[in-house]
């Protein structure tokens, strides 16, 4: 009989733990100030237990419209992190994504390389899940 209850409680904590873990999959958007304006930027995510993967688009001004894959990404609990290497004149430009995941909405912490070589600069953002 111990055993029966134990291996019950046992399911009931593994889907507790299933439930609590951040909805994170599917197609966000959100809108960053750059030097012509207001651009959007759209994440496609799909999270597989801990690891999350997907693309970046937009948010890099001129010709930064393309899909870039995302890459270390980590889903813990509604905690995400992520990274994306873009391509720049010949550099290489890491920008990281760290945030929490609250229903529809994504509050992001995006942290970027200085201008030569100066301290990143860090960018607080609130991305929503798209409907279309």
């Amino acid at each position: 009989m111990t055993k029966k209850l134990l291996f019950v409680v046992l399911i009931a904590l593994v889907a507790s733990i299933a439930l609590m873990a951040a909805d994170v999959s599917g197609k966000w958007t959100f809108e960053q100030q750059g030097r012509n304006g207001s651009q959007t930027v759209t994440l496609n995510l799909k999270a597989d237990g801990g690891t999350l993967t997907g693309t970046v688009s937009g948010g890099m001004g001129r010709g930064g419209n393309a899909e870039q894959d995302i890459s270390d990404g980590k889903v813990d609990g509604n905690n995400i992190s992520f990274a994306v290497k873009r391509e720049f004149n010949g550099n290489t430009m890491v920008i990281t994504y760290k945030g929490t995941v609250d229903g529809d909405t994504i509050k992001l912490d995006v942290t970027r390389p200085g201008r030569g070589g100066g301290d990143p600069v860090t960018t607080s953002v609130t991305a929503k899940r798209a409907t279309t």
